[in-house]
């Protein structure tokens, strides 16, 4: 997962609003987003390589997203996805015990940011500087970099995001649309983080459409105030949709 941009506490009916996309190699396989049948209460996409999940929901309302640092990696002998997926399969413990657990071991996993919680309470974390913080209500932006790092393609899906949730009635189909930009930044806006301009400039829109890589699949979560869970995604394949956009619906039990 890559852009993530999200909604905490920040609006009338809904206490959490969520949109993400997911860039990887098209050649990585994954299946579309589905309760797992091997954990049933688990509602995720999940990476057919290493198992895991970049973004998912369970059926007591709680969520997690991971993505990664843009860049090299550390000696890492764990997946990264497995961070999501042991917090939404195993209970959800305490999201600040789970990530202090986590951390202690944050030198096996290559560079990440987590983010996870329910409607009362969101967190984050990250390995690179062992940080670990409850956010307030708020709207927040994450990319490969540290949270709410101001990358232009992360001011724009907020600006967007801010955008979308002036209405009082949300719908996912159309929230799809608040990381929908395949539109480049200028060079002088764009970070430098070490891959060079020609792919500074290929990663640089919310959207990314490349030769080998690209936006997979973009996710919207929903949780409104009744404990309304709303789940959508929509995959892509070299920046065409693949089949209809996938919802579920259900009432969290926690």
């Amino acid at each position: 997962m890559c852009l993530v941009t999200l909604a905490f506490q920040s609006h009338p009916n809904y206490p959490l609003i969520v949109v993400a996309n997911r860039d990887e190699y098209y050649d990585r396989p994954a299946a579309q987003a589905i309760f797992w049948s091997d954990h049933p209460d688990l509602l995720a996409g999940r990476d057919l390589e290493a198992g895991g999940t970049w973004f998912g929901v369970n059926r007591a309302g709680h969520w997690a997203t991971v993505t990664n640092f843009r860049g090299g990696g550390l000696a890492a002998d764990l997946s990264r996805g497995e961070l999501p997926t042991n917090y939404l399969r195993n209970g959800s413990p305490r999201v600040k015990q789970y990530f202090g657990q986590i951390l202690d071991q944050g030198d096996r996993y290559n560079g990440f940011n987590l983010l996870a919680g329910t409607v009362n309470e969101l967190a984050y974390c990250n390995n690179l500087n062992n940080e670990m913080s409850l956010l307030s209500p708020g709207v927040y932006t994450l990319s490969n970099d540290l949270l709410d790092t101001p990358w232009p393609k992360a001011e724009l899906a907020r600006e967007k995001l801010q955008q979308a949730i002036t209405q009082n009635v949300l719908r996912s189909e159309e929230l799809v649309e608040v990381l929908a930009s395949r539109q480049c930044f200028p060079d002088g806006h764009l970070p430098d983080t070490g891959v060079g301009i020609e792919m500074e400039r290929t990663l640089s829109p919310p959207f990314i459409v490349a030769h080998s890589y690209g936006t997979r699949c973009t996710t919207v979560l929903l949780i409104g105030k009744q404990g309304n869970v709303e789940f959508a995604e929509q995959t892509f394949l070299r920046g065409r949709p693949v089949g209809d956009i996938r919802q579920y619906r259900f009432t969290a039990q926690g």
